[in-house]
Parts: C-alpha cells; structure tokens; sequence
C-alpha cells in the first residue's frame, strides 16, 4: 500500500464503519473508540507520531491529509454516537463507560491543532501538540462546526452528565474548545454573530437557574474566557442587546458566586483550589471588558463592577459584615489559624486578584472609594475601643493572662483586607515606570472638588489622632484624601498602643500592610508633579503638591512611623524591611529627600545608625544594607555645602573610623572569629553593599572614591576569612555590588582602579582556593555561591563595553584626568583572569544547577562577543574546556543556552577569518562547530526561535570553511535514495547560496543569506528530519 495513500483508505473504513458502530454490542463500540482514540494520537503530532523513520515533512502532509477529512468523519461519527446516547434514559455502568469514551474522543478531536494549508517554516513547531490550543479549523469544516445542532448537542449531552465528575470535565472541554471557534471556518462577521448568539443561549440556558457543581468551575470559567477574548469586540456587542445584557449578568452572578467559593477554599485550605482557579479566570475576563472604551460607553459596567467589588469585600470580612468566618453551613469557624513560615503573603499570592478588584473599585469609585472608607474608619474606632478595655484589664489586673484575642483577631484580618484593597484601588503596580495617578481616581477627585472643603480635608488628613466623624464639616471632604487618612488613622492607632506598651496585642501583619500602602501611596502621590498630568485634582495638589504644607507634615509623619518601627520591630524582619522600603521611597526622588532633610529625626536617625547603637543594630543585616541605601540618597539632597560635609561627616565617617579600629588592633588575626568582631565586619561589608546600591550619576564621585579606599581593606580580609565561607561570599558581593551600580560611569583612570582591584581580589580567592577539595555536600553548595558571585563580577565587568555613561572622568570634576597611555590592567585581563580561575572549578554536576549554568554560559558569551581575539591565547587545556563548554552547551542544555552558544560562535568565526592562521586550534574547532550547526540546521529538531542565532553562526562558519561546508552538502545528497528528494535538495542548497557566492564578511550577503536561508527552512526544512 502506497504511503500517500494511507488516510483515504482509512475514510473507506469509516464510512462503511458508521451506521454499523450506533447498532454494534458495547465490546465492538469500546474496540472502535479505542483505535480512533489510537489514530487521532498517531496523527495529531510529532511526539506521538510512530518511530517509522520517515520525514517530518511526510508526518506534517499525513497529518493535514488526514485533518481535511478522515478526521472530521471520525468527528459526525462520535457525533451521531454521542447523540443516541443522549436519547437513551437510564444507561448502566458499561454504557456510560463508553459514552465517556467518545466524548473524551470527541474532546480529542475539538482539541486538535489544525496545520493550516501551506505550512511554512513553523512546520515543525506547528506539528507539536501544544497546550490550551484554539480550535481553528479549515474551511472545509464549516459545514459541520456551524451546524447549531451540532453546539446544541454539546449542550445537551453535558445537561445530562454534569453531575458525573470526570464526563463534565470532557464535555465542558468540548463546550470550551467550541466557544474559542476562529479562523477561516467563519465565511463572514455575520456568521460569527449567529454563532456566537446561539452559543450565548446555549450557555445560558445550562448554567442560569442551576447549582453550579464544584467540578464544573473550571471548565465554566474556561468557556467565559474563551469567549470574551476570541471572539472580536464588535462581534460581542453586535448580538442582540438583551441577550449581551443576560450574558454579563451571568457573568457578573457567576464571578460573585465563585468568588465566595474560593474564599472558602483559603478557609478550609483545600489541596484543590478549582474555584480559586476558576475565579481569576473570570476576574481576567472582566479585565478585557472593562478597559475597552471603545466599544462600551462609560459607566457601561458600573453596576456589575459594585457587585463584583462588594461581593469581594464581603468574602474577606468577619460576620456580621462579611462572611469570612462563617463556614458552608453558616457557622462560625473558630479553628485556630495556622500561618506556616512560608506561606507567602497575600499581596503577593493574590496580587493579580487584588490588581483586577482594584481596576473594578475604579471603574465604580462613586461607590466602592466611600465603602472601603466608612469601612477602615468603623474598624479603626473598634480596634481603638478594644485596645483600651485590654489596657482597662490590664491595669486592673495585671496577672492576669486570660485575654480573649479573637474580637481582635478578626479586626486584625478586616483591616489587612481593607488595606490590601486600598492600596491596588489608589495605585498601580509599577515595574520601572513613573507612578501615575489612575485617571479614574483622578477623575473621580476632580469632578467632586467643587463640593469640598479643602481646609476640612487638610484638617481631617492632619488630625489622625482625631474620629474622622468628630470633624465639623467632615462630610465635605476630599473621599480620596478622606480614604487615605483612615489608613493614618489605624497607623494612628498603632502607634499609641506601642506607646502605651500593649505593643504584644499588635498584629506585625498590620504594621506590615500600613507600611506597604504608605509606600505605594508615597511613590505614586507625594509631591504629585503637575506636569505629567492634563488635569489636576485642586485637593490633591494642596494637600501634597510641591512646597505645600501638608506634604512638609506627611513626611514627617512617615518618616516618624519609619523610625517608631525600627524601634519597636527590629526582631520582625519582614516589617523591618517594608519599612526601610517606605524610607527609600522618601528619599529616591530629589524633591521628597529635600523634604526628608529637614526633619530632625532624620539626622537622630543618621547619627543613630552610624553609632551603631541599640535598636538599630539588632536589625538584621538586609535591613541595615537598604537602610544604609537611604541615608546614603538623602545625603544628596539640597543642602549648602557645610551643612553636606557636616551629613557625610556623620554618616559615612564612623563607619570607615570604626572599621579601621577593628582590623588595624595588632591582635586582630587572633580576635577575628569572635563574634563582636565578626558581626562589626559583616555590618561593615552590608553598609558598602548599601552605598554601592545608593549609586547614581550625581554621586558616584564621592561615592566611588569612599568605596575604593574600602575595597584594598576588603582584599585583605579574604586572606583572614579565607576559612569563613559567608564572609568571603560577602567581600566578593561588595565587589559585584560596586562593579554593577558604578562601572558604566567611571572615566578610563577610575575603573583602571577598580580593575586592578578586582584582579587582586580573583588573585587572593585563587590562592586560597588552590588544590582546595571540597568533599561534602554543603561544601559543594557554597562553592557554587562564590562562583556565582564571581561569575557576576566578571560579567558585571565586561558590561562597561555595552553600556557606558562616562564622559572620560568628568562625573569626577578633576579627580585625576584619564590617563590611558599608562594603561596597565584591562578588563579583559582581569576578565581572563576570571575565566581561568572558574573554567577548571566548573564540573558537569555543578552546571545542573540552572542559575550557575546560565549565569556561566552567559559570561562566555560575553567574552566571545567583546574580546574574541584573546580566545586564540588561551592556554591549551582552557582553551579546549571553552570549546568543550560550547560544544556541551550547543547539544546537553536548555534551548536559551544552546541560543547563547550560537552567539558565541560568530564572533569567534569572525575572528579566525581576520587572523587568516588555517593551522590554529580555534579554525579546526570552527570546522568541527559547522558541522554541528549544519546538523543542527538541517538534519535535526530545534526550536524555531533559534534558526537566526543559528543561522548567522551558520554563515560565518561557511564563509571561514567554504571547502568542508561544500563537502556537508555532498555527503548529504549522495547519501539520498529518492531521486525526486535529491533534486529538492540540490536545488534548495544551489538557491540557498545563490546569493552569496562566494560568500564573504559581509553584512548585505549576510542578510541575504539569512532570506534564504528562511525560504529552505520552509521548503525542505521536514525534508531531513526523521521520525
């Protein structure tokens, strides 16, 4: 039998095959699903296909032959199956196992990734069978995909199994395969509006009225989804008006409902989170709906957003509020809540949630901004009442150990909510970018200014000691600024419970989240700068607009709840650093640290640190490293000179005082392992990682030239601590630091200085770790830390050759001029140096570890790319571990490896091409890598993504080794049994360096080729690689 010919024999079958199967005995019925279900996996791709040695490009033809019909027969076959099963009233166990059967086949078949008809060169990656594929069927289907009867018996068949756990996950597949139909199967718009409207109807008529079961979450939510994001706006809103209306309400009743559920599940911590699942899925969707203006007018989803929004809020309040603790049954759960270690924190774990019920409460602000106030202010007043009769019982008993905590408890757990949803409804996450206002906030602001009363507003947000309500005037505030005070208020209560010593009935989770939201809020409206706006909000901008007296007094008061929780928090690392954070945030930008400066606190708080005196030194190392950030930013706001030498005086003096005092004592290589010496080191190698981290172009003079008389220090103590693995790791991390954060701004002469020392450093490590075997386990594990670190400095070192800011040494105002004709230590010296030092440490069992690997073959890449010629001088076993490497990295490793590997070669081809040695080590490793990539390319399965870094390594290889490159492509042809293949393949080769001949260096004919090289990819790509 003809290969070709094999799908149309298959149709033969099943044509006769399907009026037999509806009659067939239950044994016969089973045998025919499973070979369909055996067939359908066979074509469906690559990696199912059968091991049979024959093209990829004769597996992709099969698979479309038999797509365009033997598989849509096999699908009206399941069809008319599924529907004679679902005539049929009661079906016992054998018949409901093969009604599962063919519904799962007809799964199978929905799920298909259709090839589409001409393949291109994706035929490859086309051929995979990948996840949450989109049904986008040819033409040929639309006859039997656009027959309503079809989707209405979807419908049907999975009314009747829904409550069957397993059934209704295949048939809600099936429904949402069917609801993400697109493609050329739709002859026009108005077809799609009819489908779309009878699927809406379909849908609606399953799901309103019934209680949803647990297991049909998902695959619900799924059908939603698929909906809103495949079908095109216009089409959604072109079906009729009531039924869009029904469709949202649904939508709307739906997400509230498993919302409730998933609040649920955190409750009862289920291992299986379906509705947690299934309800971000539809938050998701909102989010596509919402933000398209185009088609919706505004306020279009007003309503359903306050649904939305409320039902959120509820779920995460105590009864009688909410329904937090209230168990399915309406009880009131009173288990103890265990929070594990690691558990992450909420803003985190549901920071997509939060970010869409944030985007919702903008979209209703008239609505959802005064809730959550009244709600935080109500809380505030409880909280308030309660910490004083605890103080009452205290005083009047003071024994007494029996306080009932759970009234606080859930106090505690409905501000966190509250806070957390605040915090993503006034702002933005922001990743780099500037924080702005969201406009809707902004808006909402501005359209109500005419009814407030600025100077209560200001009274309310500067009187949180005060209820909001005991205020003359309160109701004719600003609701955002009015918002935002309800949060200084709880910030109000926490401070004076400390102050009145019950700071053991605070919860660290609200310290955390105050801090938190005063940083997001911070970042995104203090001193709020008019010019990146259209329209201003007139309350915002005097209540914390530039050189206005409100922003004076809310720096000062963060920066006393900065200070307040340093005091008090030191031993809660995680609130410690929220904290510094919230310090940053005050300092990063110019005009909040002129701000900062003049607060007294401020300089107590620099004094305090550099003294090093208690509380501050019991805060763990990172929180001194981000604290030493802030002091070192704000140092360069705008003072008069004396005033700034008098600041550096205080903060940066002590620290180099004290340091020199421990290891300039004449026994200090005796005391060096006690613990208060060793703890005053590690303090002292975090405040430099603090100083480097503080680094910009304004202050990398001062700071530059204070770091490099530490860094000589720093290489010193390597040789003491050459035994104490974490303080060696922390040396070379002040070194990786200061390399990262200064080096694209010093001038020629200063990062000479700064090579220099890095090769010393590399030097002392090298000696020290000479012969060095490290036997156990954890030895292995802070060996790969040292490495890494290492392999970052290098890396951090070589990046000066991309980006580079410096202006010779300007940045340095005379310091010193540039001079470059002394020029003694380069950075490729001491990157060599680097090399040689990590290439002989780096084992195969070490590059398992994926951030080691990638971090190593990234730095080879690099100095390929920059110093190519310094390859060639290697010594000979480094030389051939670099070629190894390539070579390992090229066949063993991730895709992203194997692409960095490609990078390296062109360079490196490149560089053999100038030299012109034919008898040199690194133009015979050339040939062997043209070989590699030339298999690569044609003979074997790669990812799509890599045939351009491939394909330029490719072209310089052939330029460098015309001859061999000449001979691939013979022994290749030669070893072809089909004349008709070997003429594809000649002619595809002759086109593929038709125009480049012969080739040469240059950029034109490089991009040429590389054309070409697409077009043979396309044409005889499946061709050569076998299955």
């Amino acid at each position: 039998m003809n290969n070709a010919s094999m799908p149309s024999t298959y149709s033969y079958h099943l044509e006769n095959q399907n009026h037999h199967l509806l009659f067939a005995s239950i044994f016969w019925q089973t045998l025919a699903c499973s070979i369909l279900t055996a067939l359908l996996s066979e074509f469906s791709s690559s990696s199912k296909t059968s091991n049979i040695g024959l093209s990829m490009e004769f597996h992709g033809n099969c698979k479309r032959i038999f797509q365009e019909d033997d598989l849509r027969q096999i699908f009206m076959l399941t069809v008319e199956v599924l529907q004679e099963f679902s005539r049929r009233e009661n079906l016992n166990a054998q018949m409901s196992s093969v009604f599962q059967r063919y519904l799962a086949l007809a799964n199978q078949v929905l799920s298909w990734n259709f090839l589409p008809p001409n393949l291109g060169r994706h035929y490859i990656a086309m051929f995979e069978s990948s996840q949450n594929v989109m049904l986008k069927p040819t033409e040929l289907w639309r006859e039997t995909l656009l027959d309503i009867r079809v989707m209405e018996l979807f419908f049907t068949v999975h009314r009747k199994i829904r409550e069957d756990t397993d059934m209704a996950q295949d048939s809600l597949q099936c429904l949402a395969q069917l609801a993400s139909l697109h493609g050329p199967v739709f002859p026009d718009e108005g077809s799609q509006v009819d489908y779309l409207a009878h699927f809406i109807e379909g849908l609606l008529n399953t799901i309103n009225g019934v209680e949803i079961e647990d297991s049909e979450a998902m695959g619900i939510s799924s059908v939603f989804s698929n909906l809103i994001t495949v079908f095109p706006r216009n089409v959604l809103t072109a079906i009729p008006n009531e039924l869009f209306s029904s469709f949202v309400n649904c939508l709307t009743h739906l997400t509230c409902s498993f919302g409730r559920s998933a609040a649920l599940e955190e409750v009862l911590d289920k291992d299986d989170m379906v509705y947690m699942e299934a309800y971000d899925k539809l938050l998701e969707s909102w989010l596509t709906l919402v933000q398209d203006d185009k088609h919706f007018h505004k306020g279009f989803f007003t309503q359903h957003a306050v649904q939305v929004f409320n039902s959120y809020i509820q779920c995460h309040l105590a009864a009688p509020d909410g329904t937090r603790n209230l168990t399915a049954n309406g009880v009131a759960s009173r288990e103890e809540e265990e929070i594990s270690e690691l558990q992450e924190d909420d803003r985190d774990q549901f920071s997509d949630q939060l970010a869409s019920v944030g985007m919702l409460g903008r979209i209703a602000a008239e609505h959802c901004i005064p809730l959550l106030t009244s709600l935080l202010e109500d809380r505030v007043t409880r909280l308030h009442g309660q910490l004083q009769r605890h103080q009452q019982q205290l005083l009047a008993s003071p024994g007494s150990g029996s306080i009932d905590n759970k009234v606080l408890d859930d106090l505690y757990e409905d501000i966190h909510w509250l806070i957390l949803v605040t915090g993503y409804l006034l702002a933005n996450d922001t990743q780099g970018e500037t924080p702005l206002i969201p406009p809707e906030v902004m808006e909402y602001s501005i359209k109500h200014s005419t009814e407030v009363d600025i100077n209560t507003t200001l009274q309310i947000l500067g009187s949180p000691g005060e209820k909001a309500s005991s205020i003359p005037g309160y109701n004719r505030t600003d609701s955002v600024i009015r918002l935002l005070s309800a949060i200084l208020r709880v910030s109000e209560v926490e401070s004076r419970a400390i102050r009145a010593d019950l700071t053991h009935l605070l919860s660290p989770q609200m310290g955390k989240d105050i801090v938190w939201f005063l940083k997001r809020w911070a970042k995104t409206y203090l001193l709020v700068d008019e010019k990146l706006y259209d329209q201003i909000s007139l309350p915002f901008n005097t209540a914390f607009g530039a050189d206005t007296e409100g922003s004076q007094w809310i720096v000062g008061y963060l920066l006393e709840k900065v200070i307040s929780n340093l005091a008090v928090w030191s031993s809660e690392q995680d609130l410690a650093n929220d904290t510094v954070q919230l310090l940053v945030t005050l300092v990063e930008r110019r005009e909040r640290a002129n701000l900062v400066i003049q607060c007294e606190n401020w300089w107590n708080l620099a004094k305090q640190f550099a003294r090093r005196s208690p509380p501050l030194h019991f805060l763990s190392s990172s929180v001194q490293r981000t604290l030493m950030k802030a002091l070192v930013l704000g140092g360069f706001a705008h003072m008069d000179t004396d005033t700034k030498q008098q600041y550096w005086t205080e903060v940066l003096q002590p620290l180099q005082q004290r340091f020199l005092n421990v290891i300039n004592q004449e026994n200090f290589q005796q005391i060096c392992q006690e613990e208060e010496v060793k703890q005053e080191i590690t303090a002292t190698l975090e405040a430099l990682c603090g100083i480097a981290e503080a680094t910009q172009i304004d202050n990398v003079a001062i700071l530059f030239n204070f770091l490099m008389d530490f860094l000589t220090n720093c290489i010193g103590l390597m040789e003491v601590y050459k035994n104490t693995p974490e303080t060696v790791n922390l040396i070379i991390e002040v070194f990786v630091e200061v390399a990262h954060k200064q080096i694209c701004y010093l001038g020629e002469s200063k990062a000479m200085n700064l090579y220099e020392a890095c090769l010393t450093l590399l030097q002392v490590y090298s000696k020290n770790n000479l012969g060095r075997q490290r036997i156990d386990v954890t030895a292995e594990e802070d060996q790969y830390q040292d490495l890494l670190l290492i392999m970052e400095l290098l890396t951090n070192l070589l990046s000066k050759e991309f980006i580079d800011f410096s202006d010779t040494d300007e940045v340095f105002r005379g310091h010193e001029p540039g001079q470059a004709a002394n020029r003694s230590v380069s950075a490729a010296d001491v990157v060599l140096y680097g090399v040689n030092l990590v290439l002989p440490l780096m084992s195969q069992d070490l590059l398992k570890f994926p951030s080691l690997c990638n971090q190593y073959y990234k730095l080879i890449t690099f100095i390929c790319e920059i110093f190519p010629e310094k390859i060639p001088q290697l010594p000979e076993d480094l030389f051939k571990s670099l070629m190894y490497s390539l070579e390992l990295g090229m066949s063993s490793m991730s895709s992203e490896v194997c692409q960095l590997c490609l990078e390296a070669l062109t360079p490196l081809a490149e560089q053999c091409a100038k030299a012109q040695e034919t008898d040199s080590s690194l133009f015979l490793a050339t040939r062997h890598f043209l070989k590699m990539v030339f298999d690569m390319l044609v003979l074997q399965k790669h990812n799509t993504e890599m045939t351009t870094a491939a394909g330029e390594a490719f072209y310089t290889l052939v330029c460098l080794h015309q001859a061999e490159y000449s001979e691939l492509v013979e022994t290749l042809l030669s070893s072809q049994q089909d004349p008709v293949i070997y003429q594809r393949l000649a002619d595809a080769f002759n086109k593929l360096t038709a125009s480049s001949t012969p080739p040469s260096l240059d950029r034109k004919q490089k991009m040429a080729f590389l054309k070409s090289l697409e077009e043979f990819m396309a044409n005889v790509g499946g061709l050569l690689c076998v299955k």
